[in-house]
């Protein structure tokens, strides 16, 4: 069996590679090869989706005789990420024939016109009933039509260090009930456990999506129904006390320094910090953050933790006063799709259809800690016993929130994690910070505000 391409090309190279092969070259060059873009991350230890794509990869060629890979990771920062693959998607000469969207952006994808259709393709897919219909409304567009496969889903709350919470005096089942809950613990570790940061919450512009998602709209989204856009209005919401009471609590946590330091925080490499040293090496104590944590430190991640299960306890993120259901917890996830540039459709589909056979999704629902959207796959043994916290996040689910499905929605993610910015740098109070949220608000939404 032909071994798949080397992990090699960057955006760059593909560009280039495009260039020189003039009007024959991009994804319509060769017939029987089909290109795949995803994310590669920053630090080059995390290999968890690499090398599931490699092993699908493999699985295809198998399947399908004379046909061949050629795998396109783009190393970036999550938001460079999407920059760089909507680049790529713009022109035939350089648009792959898979790509690896985050549900966040896929709305905006499809209004650009860069993402193909796959209704055709999925009314003769006996698997799709496999899915459950909340996955499906991830990826559909207000025209109706289907634009991805989802691959999984994902739940937040928060993760804390038991042997940390131990040196502090802290409880080893510890479940706050409110926002003053969170902060007194992060206070109490800060003075009984010097040289360890109590608290992380994602914040700023490098962070992208982890801050105005995972950070902020975890605080947001505890402060009262539809607290971002209402739905029945049709408005996207501004002027609220929620907003800056959750601007407040992200500009607590930096000014007094329960999280890490604000150079950190704002570092594009928050996230795999997080997730690959801080946590194990036991230098933060409280994360908000996901259920795909755990998929980091298996054995063969490159960043093995072999006590992580004993080490780590979880709880939810309580709403802002306890008031309730008690808890919140943030939902998104990702697709594979189709650039409506890709020359190669047919064959880009059977690539996702190999990407999502009930195996290669309980295999990548299990490595990549994902919660399970194909009905099959969330019942069988092997993914419920699969990683410790399994339960715990997929009953984060009853509860859990999900962004507007909007093409104007990325605007309004990069306009809050500008907010957040200026409070943590101490750039801006939260008052300023709001009021030039608001303005902007109005622009992004072209006046279809409401006010609370």
């Amino acid at each position: 069996m032909r071994p798949t391409a080397p992990l090699v090309l960057s955006l760059t190279a593909a560009l280039a590679a495009a260039t020189l092969s003039g009007c024959g070259g991009g994804s319509g060059s060769d017939k029987n090869t089909v290109k795949i873009a995803f994310r590669k991350d920053t630090d080059k230890a995390v290999t968890v989706l690499d090398d599931y794509v490699k092993r699908v990869a493999a699985d295809f060629e198998k399947r399908n005789k004379g046909k061949k890979t050629e795998l396109v990771p783009i190393q970036a920062s999550q938001q460079d990420y999407y920059t760089k693959l909507q680049q790529m998607m713009r022109s035939p000469k350089t648009a792959p024939d898979v790509v690896y969207e985050d549900t966040f952006l896929i709305n905006s994808d499809i209004k650009s016109g860069y993402l193909l259709p796959l209704d055709g393709y999925l009314a003769k897919w006996d698997d799709w009933n496999q899915f459950e219909e909340s996955a499906k409304g991830a990826a559909k567009a207000p025209d109706g039509k289907t634009y991805g496969v989802p691959d999984g889903t994902d739940t937040r709350g928060l993760w804390f260090n038991k042997n940390i919470f131990k040196k502090a005096g802290l409880p080893q089942d510890w479940k706050p009930k409110t926002w003053d809950d969170v902060l007194k613990a992060a206070r109490t570790i800060k003075k009984e456990v010097p040289g360890v940061h109590p608290l992380n919450v994602f914040t700023g512009k490098s962070a992208g999506e982890a801050a105005a998602m995972q950070g902020f709209q975890m605080l947001l989204y505890g402060t009262g129904e539809d607290p971002l856009y209402d739905p029945g209005a049709k408005k996207w919401i501004k002027g609220s006390e929620g907003f800056k009471d959750s601007l407040e609590f992200v500009e607590t946590v930096y000014k007094e320094k329960l999280g890490p330091d604000v150079d950190q925080a704002l570092s594009p490499s928050i996230q795999t910090k997080v997730a690959t040293e801080m946590l194990p090496e036991e230098k933060l104590a409280i994360a908000v953050d996901g259920s795909w944590l755990g998929q980091h430190w298996l054995k063969g991640s490159g960043t093995d933790w072999p006590e992580w299960d004993e080490t780590m306890g979880l709880a939810p993120m309580p709403t802002q006063h306890g008031q309730a259901p008690g808890e919140v917890s943030m939902s998104g996830g990702w697709t594979w799709s189709i650039p409506a540039k890709s020359q190669n459709p047919d064959l880009a589909w059977k690539m996702i259809e190999t990407l999502q056979t009930r195996r290669n999704a309980l295999d990548w629902c299990v490595h990549g800690a994902q919660i399970a959207v194909r009905k099959d796959v969330a019942e069988d043994p092997e993914y419920k016993k699969s990683m410790p916290g399994t339960d715990f996040f997929t009953q984060r689910v009853e509860h859990t929130n999900y962004r507007p499905a909007l093409p104007v929605y990325p605007q309004v993610s990069t306009a809050i994690t500008e907010a957040m910015e200026s409070v943590t740098t101490g750039d801006a109070s939260v008052d300023e910070a709001a009021r030039t949220y608001d303005e902007q608000l109005d622009s992004i939404a072209d006046g279809a505000v409401t006010t609370r």
